[in-house]
């Protein structure tokens, strides 16, 4: 029974998948997210590896590619309407891999842009690791339900 349970869990989630327009979150099989392995600098008391942005068109196209083959439909004609997001952000030192990239809707990036620069000023001032950071930005932008527990913590620091 728990196995045929798991099942329509799983099918319903691709029935839902293939009827949203964008992803509210990266999909974990697609964007486990990854950290710099081959950085510019390094960063903060910290020393931690950062990356220059660099995402080409080409690379930025195949994320849609992938996301919209899990149904997604990421409308071509808005594409204005998303941004490709690193899910660990540069200056918490993530990748330009496709492992840490995602579709992101403009409206989530408006609530995640605010923490990621919040949480990455925390970092440079030796107040947040890189390990609690990286945390919490997985916490927020797996659920939004987050950010505000989340911009609290940071806030405090």
């Amino acid at each position: 029974m728990k196995n045929i349970l798991w099942l329509l869990l799983v099918v319903s989630n691709i029935s839902l998948a293939q009827t949203r327009e964008f992803p509210t979150a990266p999909v974990a099989r697609l964007t486990p997210g990854q950290l710099c392995s081959t950085p510019t600098e390094y960063r903060y008391a910290e020393r931690i590896a950062y990356c220059e942005r660099d995402v080409s068109k080409e690379q930025k196209d195949q994320v849609f590619a992938v996301y919209r083959q899990m149904g997604f439909t990421l409308s071509y004609t808005n594409r204005s309407s998303y941004k490709i997001d690193h899910y660990i952000p540069l200056c918490a030192g993530g990748a330009n891999t496709n492992a840490n990239l995602w579709p992101q809707h403009i409206s989530i990036a408006n609530i995640t842009d605010a923490i990621e620069k919040l949480g990455c000023d925390k970092m440079a001032a030796g107040r947040l690791s890189q390990a609690r950071f990286v945390y919490l930005i997985r916490v927020v932008k797996n659920d939004l339900r987050y950010a505000q527990s989340v911009t609290q913590e940071l806030s405090r620091l």
